[in-house]
């Protein structure tokens, strides 16, 4: 267990360290699935799953929509001087991360804390909270899953940052990268993310599509060889999104961004960072986002959360459909797994939650259901007919003429000859309601 991490003040006052009491319980701050030293597919739940809190929706994010002002009014929020505000929301993050014992966090630059329009103060502001984190982290063994730099709020990034048809825009892109780079790097940052929030276009009435993307793709080299000249032997994670707030994101979805790695020679530095509801908003399951990564061998890390089925906009809610999650589970331990990443709750509470324990309801709800589906799929993968049944819907091309086929010995002319030798093929079942009820049965 992490050690918890007091500031001067306690912010989550009456709320100790969430602990695994198992299924049974009936506590609402106690964890039912989540033992961390578990050994599931020969790793312990905490190795497989690496939870962090995400700085910006947890302790940033104050519940104002289009329609309302903040709901969620921050008592780390109180100091008038940037960096001593930004200081006690330090200790305020610490010490919830260490009361979920959570064992990684993840941030923006601008989560960390307030920039300004002047580059060199927001750098010097920004070493000042990497010095004061570097104390947080060593007191309570919490880690930095990844860092990265918010391109997208500033108004000057109207027009996306390093896809801006402005370059003094994408100098001042440059600017924050190499800060958050800095940043992260002195921070022991495992991996550094790159979501293109703007990096897309509202109309191609006024943009000239293969250009953006170029500067995009030499953005991403400038960016990567000056971290690697600063030692940083991390993963570089570019995280998927079709829309919003752009019409159309040049990241749009786990294919596009393969795609645009391979075409610009960024596959061996770059994997991917998927969330649950940009998956969605690109008409995928999170199953298919990840299973075509996977595939790719590019499957780096995941931020945890749902949409809403009713609403066409990015809501960050927290998980809680097991079904989705075991069948995610199933894709992540029979493909790859994480490569290097861990699962981040990019979710927020909902702006009608507004005690101090919805945070830590939000979370254990979430860390328990990523336990228990994994636990659940490494069953099905264990000990049910599930592999097998896949196996065999493909065992016409394990031998004979099928196999032929797979190696490339048969010609056009041969498939033709096959067809009329074997004549019409039986039907075989998918079988989807039979795995679909297998599934169910193991929840």
């Amino acid at each position: 267990m992490a050690n918890i991490v007091l500031g001067e003040k306690e912010f989550f006052k009456g709320i100790g360290q969430v602990k695994y009491e198992g299924p049974q319980t009936d506590n609402p701050l106690a964890f039912r699935w989540y033992d961390e030293n578990r050994v599931v597919a020969g790793k312990t739940l905490k190795e497989h799953l690496r939870f962090a809190g995400a700085y910006w929706h947890s302790f940033v994010g104050n519940g104002a929509d289009p329609f309302g002002g903040p709901t969620h009014i921050f008592p780390w929020d109180a100091k008038s001087d940037a960096v001593e505000r930004a200081k006690d929301k330090m200790d305020a993050a610490f010490e919830f991360l260490t009361k979920m014992n959570l064992p990684y966090y993840c941030f923006h630059d601008v989560d960390v804390v307030d920039y300004g329009n002047n580059v060199a103060e927001n750098e010097s502001r920004l070493q000042a909270l990497v010095e004061y984190a570097k104390q947080k982290q060593a007191d309570s063994g919490v880690k930095l899953l990844w860092g990265t730099a918010n391109l997208f709020s500033h108004r000057r990034y109207m027009n996306g940052a390093s896809t801006n048809p402005d370059f003094q825009v994408l100098a001042h892109g440059g600017a924050q990268v190499k800060a958050a780079l800095d940043a992260t790097i002195a921070l022991g940052g495992e991996n550094y993310v790159f979501w293109g929030g703007r990096e897309g276009y509202m109309t191609l009435l006024n943009t000239n599509m293969k250009r953006e993307q170029e500067h995009f793709a030499k953005f991403l080299h400038t960016a990567k060889d000056y971290a690697r000249k600063q030692g940083f032997k991390g993963t570089f994670f570019i995280e998927p999104k079709p829309c919003e707030p752009s019409k159309h994101q040049y990241d749009y979805d786990s294919a596009t961004v393969i795609g645009f790695l391979r075409q610009y020679d960024l596959l061996n530095d770059f994997k991917l960072n998927l969330e649950v509801n940009h998956a969605t908003l690109a008409g995928h399951t999170f199953q298919h986002e990840l299973q075509v990564a996977s595939d790719a061998g590019l499957l780096g890390s995941i931020d945890a959360n749902r949409g809403d089925y009713q609403n066409g906009w990015d809501t960050d809610q927290f998980p809680n459909n097991i079904t989705e999650i075991v069948e995610a589970m199933l894709v992540i331990l029979d493909g790859t797994g994480l490569q290097g990443g861990g699962v981040n709750f990019d979710a927020k509470i909902r702006r009608n939650s507004t005690d101090p324990a919805d945070l830590f309801y939000a979370h254990v709800g979430g860390m328990d259901i990523f336990a228990r589906a994994l636990i659940i799929a490494d069953n099905i993968l264990q000990k049910s007919d599930y592999k097998k049944i896949r196996t065999d819907r493909y065992a016409s091309f394990d031998s004979g003429k099928g196999s032929e086929f797979e190696k490339g010995l048969l010609s056009l002319e041969d498939l033709r000859n096959y067809a009329i030798e074997k004549g019409e093929p039986a039907v075989i079942s998918g079988k989807q309601e039979y795995l679909e009820n297998l599934i169910n049965n193991y929840i």
